[in-house]
């Protein structure tokens, strides 16, 4: 961020302050991309399940997730377009860019209230003390966006933004604060809901490794942004690493919606580990360490068929001595 006029001369420091918030945007414009996958994968893999407030929330996240999008659009090409090398309008604040700040504080909070209400379900039948807690604190923080908001509304220029970027220290360690929160929270539900049978707990330790690995991707952009502001307060560096943060949060709780659809294939794979999705041999010792799987899991026994055929009940008295090959199908999970 820029002190004077002459920090923004456009032949001099253009690359460290529009520059910098151009490259952010087309970061910001990948997130979104991937973030219309995540939404897209969810509404397809949900289809005839009605609405429900997961869906609608994951609508309204998209819509600020493309509105954000444009209020950070309009902003670099006000400045490097519409107003390229006029002094005074490069040291204004745009509408837009003060805006878009008002949509960040909105999707992180939201997305903190979603995240709640995850941990909510998971801690049902359990002790409710960890979610209250836990809802207290995303409670109690709202107010730090709120002083951000105005704070921001409050400068003219972007040389006030020096004088008021305690704010920014402030909400972005908080945020950082309430997602180490989250993660811990969830991780801890999830430990202590192991059941004891192997697939179910490789299922709850890969969704554990999820959701820590997406817990720390916004936490590193929001202490990136931190640092880079403390370090580099008189360019714009801090903020193109800012346009990241909510498009982050987004793609990161979309992500854990649509997580049961990207782990359970994995888990599929592990205990089927010996018979291809489409052609592949039948091994009898692969058979029988498959039947010891079934005693404990009765249900996942019709797992594997034959086209046309009833299952295939195997023993290994039965089995030819030379390999068959079979065509075998996979049946899906059912939606939980």
């Amino acid at each position: 961020m820029s002190s004077s006029t002459q920090d923004l001369n456009p032949q001099l420091h253009l690359g460290k302050t529009f520059g910098a918030l151009f490259i952010g945007v087309i970061f910001a414009a990948i997130l979104f991309g991937l973030s219309n996958i995540q939404a897209f994968f969810y509404f397809q893999t949900h289809r005839g399940t009605g609405i429900s407030p997961l869906k609608l929330a994951a609508v309204c996240l998209w819509i600020l997730d493309a509105l954000h999008l444009f209020l950070i659009v309009h902003c670099i090409y006000y400045y490097l377009v519409a107003h390229y090398a006029d002094i005074n309008a490069l040291t204004e604040l745009v509408w837009s860019f003060k805006l878009q700040i008002v949509i960040d504080v909105i999707i992180v909070y939201g997305v903190h209230l979603l995240y709640f209400h995850r941990i909510w379900i998971v801690g049902k039948g359990r002790s409710r003390v960890l979610p209250i807690v836990v809802g207290a604190i995303i409670t109690s923080v709202s107010g730090v966006g709120i002083v951000l908001i105005w704070t921001t509304y409050q400068c003219h220029v972007f040389s006030d933004l020096v004088k008021t970027e305690w704010s920014a220290f402030m909400a972005l360690g908080t945020i950082t604060f309430v997602d180490f929160i989250i993660t811990s929270s969830l991780c801890y539900l999830l430990a202590t809901a192991r059941t004891g049978f192997s697939s179910t707990d490789s299922m709850i330790t890969r969704l554990m490794a999820y959701i820590v690995n997406t817990g720390c991707l916004t936490s590193v952009c929001s202490m990136s942004a931190m640092i880079t502001c403390a370090v580099m307060p008189h360019n714009f560096i801090f903020l193109g690493v800012e346009f990241l943060v909510a498009k982050l949060y987004v793609n990161s709780f979309l992500a854990l919606l649509n997580a049961r659809h990207y782990l359970q294939p994995a888990a599929e794979a592990n205990q089927s580990s010996e018979v291809h999705k489409r052609q592949g041999i039948y091994r009898p010792e692969l058979h029988f360490m498959a039947s010891q799987e079934e005693e404990l899991q009765g249900s996942r026994k019709n797992m594997f068929k034959h086209p046309g055929d009833d299952v295939m009940h195997l023993t290994r008295s039965a089995m030819p001595h030379r390999p068959i090959e079979v065509t075998v199908e996979m049946d899906s999970f059912s939606s939980v």
